[in-house]
């Protein structure tokens, strides 16, 4: 839950996951779609798949004890190179590096490298950490990159190894390391339509993989064009329909790319839900929508339709 999310976020999405699935066995047997709802808001859902596939395999493979060594960790869903060294030494108390976004900058700037390579980092990581107490060094480590060592305006005087880092010692110590430039976000257009029948507005669930994967939302195809979400509103659903008023634009920024999302409402022209459908595509009321795991955007999206499901 921690990756790429602030710990004042994950920490409330914590309690209510373990609570929910306090073992693996628990977290093994439960339908996707509940640990999605658990997770829903969060972000980033393949972790979320990731950790579902993860537990049984672990309940299928490993007699629901996670596994210690290295190789075995590393062949779960949704487990790296970091996940594997701090399961082995925070979990297991063995000796094994950490690698992350925050101890990369720590060692940059200790070690003075401008534009460090993963195994570079990894070597000096290897290197460092001791034969004893690898977990409290290790988040030490993450802690000192989180509190003190920061992007920018680093707390170099409160620092406990300040005096033998060569980036302070430059007198720059913010351009070590040098600033990775990134692509600039792929500008992506969709569609979504709201369809009302008696106050239930039609809504299905997305493909398992890929972005939103397992999620439920309004009908929504990418593209602008009308004709495209009509066509595939009937090739999936039965349902038709004609292109009524845009209720409203959304823009919700994603990792790699930008998302401008318009919602239409869609007038009903009749048709029965088909039966191969129906495991993915429902009409539903506002109370059971409060019951679907739904991402943030189809929350906003759902939003500007709420006059029309009232």
């Amino acid at each position: 839950m921690l990756q790429q999310t602030r710990v004042d976020v994950v920490v409330p999405y914590y309690e209510r996951f373990v609570a929910c699935f306090p073992t693996l066995p628990a977290l093994a047997d439960a339908a996707e779609a509940d640990v999605l709802g658990c997770w829903a808001g969060l972000g980033y859902y393949a972790r979320a798949r990731n950790l579902h596939r993860a537990a049984a395999a672990v309940v299928r493979d490993h007699g629901g004890e996670l596994p210690r060594e290295a190789a075995a960790l590393a062949a779960l869903p949704g487990i790296g190179r970091y996940t594997v060294g701090a399961l082995r030494s925070i979990a297991f108390g063995e000796r094994a590096a950490v690698v992350d976004g925050n101890v990369r900058r720590v060692l940059a700037r200790l070690c003075g490298l401008s534009a460090p390579t993963d195994t570079e980092l990894w070597r000096i990581a290897e290197e460092l950490v001791p034969e004893r107490g690898a977990g409290d060094w290790n988040q030490a480590l993450m802690e000192l990159g989180a509190t003190v060592c920061l992007p920018r305006n680093p707390g170099c005087a409160a620092c406990p190894v300040g005096s033998d880092c060569a980036a302070r010692a430059s007198g720059a110590p913010e351009r070590f390391p040098a600033p990775v430039k990134r692509a600039a976000p792929r500008r992506m257009r969709a569609l979504a339509g709201v369809v009302t029948r008696r106050g239930r507005v039609l809504v299905w669930r997305r493909p398992s993989d890929g972005l939103f994967g397992g999620l439920w939302e309004l009908p929504t195809v990418t593209g602008a064009d009308p004709a495209t979400l009509l066509a595939e509103l009937e090739r999936r659903t039965g349902i038709g329909a004609r292109a009524g008023a845009s209720l409203g634009q959304l823009r919700h920024p994603l990792t790699h790319r930008d998302l401008r999302l318009e919602v239409l409402e869609l007038e009903d022209c009749g048709g029965r839900l088909r039966t191969s459908a129906r495991g993915d595509a429902r009409f539903c009321s506002p109370g059971e929508l409060a019951r679907l795991p739904l991402s943030a955007l189809a929350k906003k999206a759902l939003a500007l339709a709420r006059p029309m499901v009232q």
